[in-house]
């Protein structure tokens, strides 16, 4: 679909999705990223502490110095501020939207200066698996089959007297936690970054970019960030404004002279368009196959099996993902045709060529199969930009009947925001689902959406032969 997004976020989104394809991107959140989840910013967190100093946290910039003045007035015991970390960082905050987006992305490289767990939960309710470093002596372990690497370069919620809190763990910071730096310089090459809820005045990230910066010179990885245009507030003075934009402008350049290229927002809630964008792209590479036949009317059942098994290899060929249900009579054609081209590729059948969900039969636990089969088809349709209904129908009480778990699905898929392509010429309910298709296509939500609607409208026709709409499904598929 047509985006809302300004140019520079449009260019945003093509660099980062390049790069997130080519296994490149890493994310770098900073305390402004958890924010929204509900988790206090540090000048709050540190509010108890200024009282105790009988200063006034708004007044105060250098918080970490402030930090350091109550450590040392206690003669270096910070157990207040421990517990205030343990307090604010350990309650049972859910992941924001901008979390979850990321956790269904593959990406396999966080770094965090947050003390919040808040990205390991949302890889873990997307069934991913988190190998969590915040520790020298972690670095040099691996969790087996994880799927993303945290490192919290500033120590973890749940062990504070460990974290980086005060002037002495900044300044010793380069001694005691070299390895991170190592690690975290080794990446900065290799990957690249977004940084995100990042304010840039964090001194051991400044170090470890200059550093870079002075090895690679001009030729530097690029890097992203995105940040919040300044506004006039209400009642400012002009000139005040126009002071505070020039220092935006300046501060750009400087993030440029280090290798990160900044893309402004007018609001944060346009960080999280500019996700979904970097997500719909990515799912656009991902095909979902529903399909579920006893009958095949009104095509013979080899025709309607080759049929299938062509699509799905033909799919699989133009290096889209396939994910299905492994629906009656459909799923063991589209597991041979992707299976086939994935051999014929010298490859291995992994979970980068197909995703297999076969639904449970017989209910285990407390929860009603009909509850357990909506979830798959939720979890199958996170996944997909794209979505293919074939045939729909199956045998009940010895009448065939149309699938109401394709109907479902397709529902689903709508409410998702999936590209749906119905094949009207398998009949059954895929007939009736191309007809509401092409009742409510709008052609100019899409760049080519003329295009795409006359080869929609296709799949339907009384002329159309299995071939021509296997012809026609690939071309769609290249479009999009």
């Amino acid at each position: 679909m047509k985006s809302g997004l300004n140019k520079d976020q449009i260019r945003l989104v093509d660099a980062l999705s390049k790069e997130l394809e080519e296994g490149n991107l890493a994310i770098f959140a900073g305390a402004g990223f958890s924010q929204k989840a509900g988790f206090v910013d540090w000048k709050t967190l540190l509010k108890p502490i200024a009282d105790d100093l009988d200063l006034n946290i708004e007044k105060e910039w250098d918080l970490v110095t402030l930090a350091q003045y109550h450590t040392n007035i206690n003669q270096s015991n910070r157990a207040k501020l421990n517990q205030l970390l343990v307090t604010e960082f350990s309650s049972k905050v859910r992941p924001t939207e901008n979390h979850r987006i990321l956790s269904r992305l593959p990406i396999a490289t966080y770094w965090t200066t947050n003390y919040d767990s808040l990205i390991e939960t949302s890889l873990d309710d997307n069934g991913k698996i988190a190998d969590v470093k915040y520790t020298v002596k972690q670095l040099a372990t691996t969790k087996p089959n994880r799927d993303a690497v945290i490192y919290k370069m500033h120590g973890d919620a749940n062990h504070p007297a460990d974290a980086v809190l005060i002037r002495d763990d900044y300044e010793r910071y380069h001694i005691k936690m070299q390895p991170f730096i190592t690690a975290l310089s080794g990446d900065l090459v290799s990957k690249t970054f977004l940084f995100l809820g990042f304010s840039f005045s964090d001194p051991n990230l400044e170090y470890i970019l200059s550093r870079v910066r002075i090895h690679y010179g001009p030729d530097q990885r690029q890097h992203y960030c995105i940040l919040r245009c300044e506004k006039c507030y209400e009642n400012e003075v002009l000139a005040d404004f126009e002071y505070r934009k020039r220092k935006e402008q300046l501060f750009s350049g400087e993030l440029l002279r280090v290798g990160i290229k900044t893309t402004y927002v007018d609001d944060f809630g346009e960080i999280t368009d500019i996700l979904k964008a970097i997500e719909n792209k990515h799912k656009r590479h991902t095909v979902f196959i529903s399909g579920a036949a006893h009958d095949y009317t009104p095509w013979s059942q080899n025709e309607a099996e080759q049929f299938v098994y062509k699509l799905s290899r033909d799919i699989n060929r133009e290096k889209f993902r396939v994910i299905s249900g492994f629906g009656l009579g459909i799923g063991s054609a589209v597991i041979s045709g992707v299976l086939e081209q994935t051999i014929m590729d010298g490859k291995r059948l992994d979970s980068d060529q197909l995703i297999l969900r076969p639904f449970p039969q017989t209910q285990s636990g407390e929860r009603p199969l009909s509850e357990l089969w909506r979830d798959y088809r939720q979890d199958m349709l996170d996944h997909a930009g794209i979505a293919i209904f074939l045939f729909g129908n199956k045998l009940v009480d010895g009448k065939v009947v149309e699938s109401d778990g394709m109907r479902e699905e397709f529902e689903i898929a709508r409410e998702k925001c999936v590209f749906i392509i119905p094949l009207g010429v398998t009949g059954s309910i895929s007939r009736e689902l191309w007809k509401e298709v092409v009742r409510d296509f709008k052609e100019d939500s899409y760049p080519r959406g003329k295009e795409i609607f006359r080869l929609l409208q296709e799949l339907g026709g009384d002329k159309t032969t299995l071939n021509r709409a296997h012809e026609v499904v690939i071309e769609i598929l290249k479009i999009l």
